[in-house]
């Protein structure tokens, strides 16, 4: 259908504003861009350029060629240059000087105020902060953080448990679960430009703030529960040697409680001296692990001595390798998901690269190449070493040089082939040495057991220290997004890094929380489900990252879920349930944030696609919904019409508030679109905002009611407000009354709204409609037990039964009665209200009262129409009608009173009769009556409907459905 060509001479270049120039006799003046949008005049001042247009040679112009700065937010070092508006391009700077479009978002407004509030460019360019490579930055980062403290005093007896074999599994599986991650974590961040917050920047920048929130907190926490699970094993190690020296603080236990806050403590202050002393560090401690890795390897190549011996060390041997290479299950945790359990957090380092992305150089190019770098050498790593520490070391030894044997046959376990006996420990349990009992095998193992207790602080210390600065860039990230009450205190930065001090220490308060568990494999399960939970949310949109794959994605959802589950099944449910409440509480807040995630782009998908389905699907009576086009204005002029209408559209069917702008007044008009749209949402209305431009009201509800809407989702019912005004403006009225004709000529069922104290709220133009009180109407109160009257006087398809019936299924509306009143024939009054209550019972509206009014007496009212009556003259009294003529076609003759006068005098009587039945009603429906073009004059039309609603207390609401059925009783 094409629209209505209503405004062929309105000059839309009038709606526009003035740009952010200096006007000189119709000219900018000259210099007048030379400044912060490098914009200038050129020479006399006839043609302006942008100050990057030297693209073309001897071609001046404001076009400018592409640039960086027009796509960035932010630019470091220098000025930000402007992108030149569409207005600025199009119009003539010597005729133009209005407003820009109403509906335009234009760069006039961040090249005269420098851009949006939260990312305004500085007075002054600031130096560029540290940044870091993807060696140091992200790979090094990654690599510290995965070789923690299960690489040195779990790994082996992992190993002894699970035997070499399932172990290769754990790490392989582990390191595909991380690898699909990182993979992932890549795609996401080559989405775009990547600032700080690290994974929960990228997954709510790309699967928007609910489910970024919710894994961002769960994250954060998880990191920095990851702190005390480090800090506990630097403080095992020390507690070991403590031991071994014989000195202690007070008991074991105690002991690393101690050593651990004493210790996370000092990792505190060194993350308070800022990311260039803790990177220094980082790099300190991966030299140092290096270092205890070669000592290691020396040292299982070195002929093990007698010492070594008896603690079950004898060097490579095939034997010990194949008897290692099965799994040997101990203890209440000798299963294979519970090794992965406490193996996996070792591989969770991943993401330590990404956690500090705003102080890379290269995000995008970092955190691939650096993440992906680390997961591989790391599982090589992990490998290596379990398949050499199986094959040099047996299960159990009691470390008692005396423990020789020279005969093997009552002699228990394999080291009875190298020439000893640990029978006795073996049958008792009591062995202290071997992979299965001493967690410091390693440092036994190797050539100098002091490089291994280094390479131990090391890799606990440096894993503890990037949890720790992870965890805090993270949740000062989320806090500053303000998804969540009462943590915006934690967002605050300090420095020109932007350190987020406050998260430092709110993350050491979680770590010592923790810390007093003081066992290692106590703590590693509980962060396995908080990262596991996280992994499985990876996913995006429109990578550049050649390798991603998004099957490979949901294999990793997949396998992540399914792990959780057979680790520890209720803390999976846990760990779920966290992030469902926080999802649902973000879902329910709604934050005022807009970051384009591939959630609002399935969104819109899947709205499209179900829109153009609907177009297979043929209309039935069954699936009728009022579909509602309501003549707000500015919805915040008349809040009772908006609140209305949603009470029976909210979450049922389609609301459109459409605001028609009259050409004289349109020039006064500020607020975009966009601000009724904020308005509506701030009452929580579920509508479509829709304006157009036009000449008058009846041209612009033309245009809207034969264009609003898309394919099936389209309206079918027009709502307006009752003209209270109609005599003082008669042509306005008959524009009025036109607006009802068009709608009724284009099957449009028609609702006119009266309230006794009006519907219109003043406004002042210069108000801000982002201020505009939200001001309460009666429509959002409760209406107790009072009734609906219905006056369904003339059949017109049931829509004036069907909006009540909508209202009382509403909260506020519920405990309200409906009465039916129909007309009748007071001999069969009875006979009428039976067949009446039938029909209804029918369509099991559950409307039970119902009653037959009296008939309809005559009686004039002559005095409301008098102004408008077409005096006649002699002469026009002798011809068969006289003529209204083109400038007043509101006038009334008499033969128009003659052939309306039955209608007339039914109005006059109704309202008789609304005084005497609905005085207390909540609402009064009416079915409206009709008035024919050209036979019923505009003005008596609208006397008809201000005469039979005049005077009410209730809200009136007349309707006239379009004459074809909207309500049925059959089942197809």
């Amino acid at each position: 259908m094409e629209l209505a060509v209503a405004n062929e001479d309105v000059n839309l270049a009038a709606f526009r504003s003035q740009i952010p120039l200096s006007i000189n006799n119709g000219k900018p003046a000259p210099g007048e861009f030379d400044g912060p949008g490098c914009y200038r005049c050129y020479r006399d001042g006839n043609s302006v350029e942008s100050c990057g247009s030297d693209g073309i040679v001897g071609y001046e112009t404001l076009d400018a060629p592409p640039h960086y700065d027009f796509y960035a937010n932010t630019v470091w070092g220098r000025q930000r240059r402007f992108r030149p508006s569409l207005f600025q391009l199009h119009a003539d700077p010597e005729q133009d000087s209005s407003p820009p479009p109403l509906y335009e978002e234009t760069a006039a407004r961040q090249i005269a105020g420098g851009g949006s509030s939260e990312e305004e460019e500085e007075d002054e360019p600031q130096s560029e902060p540290t940044r870091l490579g993807w060696v140091q930055g992200v790979m090094i980062r990654c690599m510290l953080n995965i070789w923690g403290v299960i690489l040195y005093l779990r790994l082996p007896w992992i190993t002894a448990q699970a035997g070499i074999g399932l172990t290769w599994v754990i790490i392989l599986l582990s390191s595909c679960i991380t690898g699909i991650t990182g993979l992932s974590t890549s795609a996401i961040a080559t989405n775009g430009k990547v600032k700080g917050g690290g994974t929960y920047f990228l997954i709510s920048r790309s699967l928007g703030p609910e489910l970024g929130g919710s894994i961002g907190l769960i994250l954060a926490f998880a990191n920095a529960v990851s702190v005390s699970m480090h800090t506990v094993g630097f403080a095992e190690t020390v507690q070991e040697l403590m031991h071994e020296n014989g000195a202690a603080i007070v008991d074991p236990i105690n002991d690393i409680r101690i050593i651990s806050v004493i210790t996370v403590t000092c990792l505190l202050a060194i993350s308070l001296a800022g990311m260039e002393w803790e990177s220094k560090a980082q790099i300190l401690f991966f030299l140092v692990i290096m270092v205890s890795f070669g000592n290691y390897i020396v040292g299982t190549i070195i002929p093990a001595s007698q010492q070594k011996q008896a603690k079950g060390f004898f060097s490579y041997r095939a034997d010990i390798f194949a008897t290692n290479f099965v799994p040997s299950w101990r203890g209440p945790e000798g299963s294979f998901f519970g090794m992965f359990s406490i193996f996996f957090p070792s591989a969770t380092g991943i993401l330590a690269g990404a956690n500090i992305s705003g102080d890379l150089k290269d995000p995008t190019v970092a955190i691939p190449r650096g993440t992906l770098m680390a997961i591989f050498w790391t599982t090589l790593s992990y490998l290596i070493i379990s398949a050499t520490i199986g094959a040099c070391v047996v299960r159990d030894a009691s470390g008692l040089v005396n423990d020789t044997s020279l005969t093997t046959d009552d002699c228990v376990g394999l080291a009875c082939q190298y020439g000893w006996d640990f029978t006795d420990c073996i049958n008792n349990n009591t062995c202290t040495y071997g992979i299965s009992n001493y967690y410091q095998t390693m440092s036994m193992v190797s050539g100098f057991a002091p490089l291994i207790t280094a390479g131990i602080f090391g890799a606990t210390l440096s894993s503890a220290l990037a949890c720790l600065v992870s965890a805090a860039k993270v949740f000062q990230c989320l806090c500053k997004d303000k998804l969540y009450p009462l943590i915006g205190f934690f967002g605050k930065g300090y420095g020109k890094n932007d350190e987020p001090l406050r998260g430092y220490i709110l993350t050491y308060i979680i770590a010592v929380c923790f810390i007093l568990i003081a066992e290692l494999n106590t703590i590693a399960p509980i962060i396995s489900n908080f990262f596991l939970c996280s992994y499985c949310l990876h996913f995006c949109w429109r990578p550049s990252f050649q390798y991603y794959s998004k099957w490979a994605s949901l294999l990793g959802a997949v396998v992540s879920v399914v792990v959780m589950f057979l680790l520890t099944w209720w803390a999976a449910l846990i760990a779920i349930g966290i992030v469902v409440f926080l999802l649902g509480y973000a879902l329910y807040k709604r934050p005022a944030v807009n970051w384009g995630s591939s959630v609002q782009a399935s969104s819109y998908n899947m709205a499209l696609s179900y829109c153009i389905g609907l177009n297979f699907v043929e209309d039935h009576i069954k699936n009728y919904r009022p579909q509602c086009l309501v003549l707000t204005g500015p919805p915040s002029s008349r809040p009772a019409l908006v609140d209305f209408v949603s009470s029976f559209t909210k979450g049922l069917s389609l609301m459109v508030c459409a605001h028609v702008l009259i050409v004289s007044s349109a020039l006064s008009e500020t607020a975009r679109s966009s601000s009724h749209v904020t308005w509506l949402n701030q009452r929580k209305v579920k509508s479509f905002y829709q304006g157009v431009v036009a000449r008058d009201l009846q041209s612009g509800a033309n245009i809207l009611l034969q264009g609003a809407g898309l394919g099936r989702i389209r309206p079918n019912v027009m709502l307006m407000g009752f003209k209270a005004d109609w005599r003082d403006t008669p042509q306005a009225a008959h524009s009025y009354i036109g607006t009802l004709h068009d709608a009724f000529d284009l099957q449009y069922g028609v609702c006119v709204l009266r309230m006794k104290e009006g519907l219109d709220v003043y406004r002042s133009p210069q108000s801000d409609i982002h201020v505009c009180p939200q001001l309460g109407t009666v429509f959002q109160k409760k209406q107790g037990k009072k009734t609906i009257d219905v006056y369904w006087l003339s059949d017109d398809g049931g829509l004036t039964l069907l909006l009540p019936y909508l209202l009382t299924r509403r909260r506020r509306w519920a405990r309200c009665k409906v009465r039916v009143f129909v007309g009748g024939d007071a001999t069969r009054k009875e006979q009428q209200r039976e067949e009446i209550l039938a029909l209804i019972k029918k369509f099991r509206l559950g409307f039970h009262d119902v009653c037959v009014l009296p008939e309809i007496h005559v009686e004039q009212f002559e005095n409301m129409l008098g102004p408008f009556k077409l005096e006649t003259t002699t002469k026009q009294c002798s011809d068969s009608e006289p003529q209204r003529g083109n400038k007043q076609p509101w006038r009334i003759t008499e033969q128009d009173l003659e052939r309306n006068r039955a209608k007339s005098l039914r109005q006059i009587r109704l309202n008789e009769i609304l005084q005497e039945y609905s005085r207390e009603a909540a609402l009064i429906v009416i079915t409206m009556p009709v008035g024919r073009r050209g036979i019923c004059p505009s003005t008596l039309y609208l006397a008809w409907l201000d005469f039979v609603s005049r005077d009410l207390r209730p809200p009136v609401l007349m309707i006239r459905g379009n004459q074809e059925n909207v309500l049925t009783f059959y089942c197809q």
